[in-house]
């Protein structure tokens, strides 16, 4: 694997060329209930990027910058250790740290998200990026990538956070961080229904048709939702083989893409 803080900075500026890929994983530092750590989302984003490069054709050159492990986390600070960003900052930086891939010749991008709480954060700054540099930054959430073979389709929707998936990628990952006499159904206890799409025929929800803003305990007293009782470490190993072939699938496309066939600005 190339690690962009691992080349001299001549030696960076003779590698890089238009087809090189930058790719940086994206996570959070916040709370994920009783029974998993508060670094959940960086330790999947990290391992899912990972484990896609590994799937990598040899001919395509990608660079993996050092992983952003604190994110936009302003909906899980009402809870112990959790350490985040405003969406605006984390916007900023991102499209900050875009600029110096630019500086350094690099014209593509894709972070691989974590965390929710990062998307906004990475269509702000993808735009300024696409504007500022003719940049082409892909936003690349894992959970966006479809649904996984076996999964419950209505447990994916509505435990987004701490629940079966995260849980089972847990399980597989970092088995001896998580909290096993802890696990539980964390059922939705402040919304109606179940807070998803379709729920007593409603549109609206957390991440619904309609979304609206949520804090964490809006969900679930403890702040998590979904039912993690039900995850295994079988179920997260064959999770990471879904993922990571997707993610990989999206680099290769990131490198293969005729960004300058993209229409020019009017006069």
């Amino acid at each position: 694997m190339n690690r962009w803080q691992d080349f001299t900075s001549p030696a960076l500026g003779r590698h890089i060329d238009d087809r090189t890929v930058a790719v940086v994983a994206l996570g959070a530092v916040e709370q994920h209930g009783p029974h998993l750590p508060l670094g959940t989302d960086s330790v999947i984003a990290e391992a899912l990027l990972n484990a896609a490069l590994e799937r990598l054709d040899e001919s395509l050159d990608a660079v993996a910058l050092p992983p952003m492990t604190i994110g936009a986390s302003d909906e899980h600070k009402s809870f112990a250790g959790t350490l985040g960003l405003d969406a605006r900052t984390t916007a900023n930086l991102l499209e900050t740290l875009g600029a110096d891939l630019a500086r350094a010749g690099v014209r593509r991008l894709v972070w691989v998200n974590g965390h929710g709480g990062n998307r906004a954060a990475m269509d702000i700054a993808a735009l300024g990026l696409r504007r500022r540099f003719g940049m082409l930054a892909v936003k690349c959430t894992y959970t966006r990538l479809g649904d996984p073979p076996g999964g419950d389709v209505a447990e994916l929707a509505r435990g987004f956070h701490g629940g079966w998936l995260e849980t089972a990628l847990m399980l597989h990952l970092a088995p001896a961080r998580v909290r096993r006499d802890r696990v539980a159904d964390f059922a939705a206890e402040n919304i109606p229904g179940d807070g998803t799409e379709g729920a007593g025929g409603a549109l609206l929800g957390p991440e619904g048709a309609a979304a609206f803003g949520w804090l964490s305990e809006d969900l679930n007293r403890r702040g998590v939702i979904g039912n993690a009782a039900a995850a295994t470490a079988e179920q997260g190993a064959r999770l990471v083989e879904f993922y990571a072939e997707r993610i990989a699938r999206v680099i290769g496309e990131a490198a293969a893409l005729d960004i300058d066939s993209f229409a020019p600005a009017p006069d």
